[in-house]
């Protein structure tokens, strides 16, 4: 099974062919557990105000390519929000 950096760097360069089971990985790595996981959506909570929440749906095994390109938005927001802490 692919590492989590590995699935990013796939993530990025076609986000359109990312598995959804992938990208409940990267989302578990990141966000911590979905709230919610019971339905084809998972529901991530993020640390910052506002839109406080990631959203992916699964599409017959295939994440969709928006939700990939969200996360991904999310996870590089949360990396930088990190940096300048430090």
């Amino acid at each position: 099974m692919p590492r989590v950096d590995e699935i990013l760097e796939r993530m990025r360069r076609k986000p359109q062919g990312t598995r959804f089971e992938e990208l409940c990985r990267v989302c578990d790595r990141f966000f911590g557990l979905a709230r919610q996981c019971s339905s084809s959506h998972r529901v991530y909570k993020t640390p910052w105000q506002g839109d406080p929440r990631v959203n992916i749906q699964n599409a017959k095994g295939m994440a969709k390519a928006y939700q990939v390109r969200q996360v991904l938005r999310a996870i590089d927001r949360l990396r930088n929000e990190t940096d300048r802490e430090q």
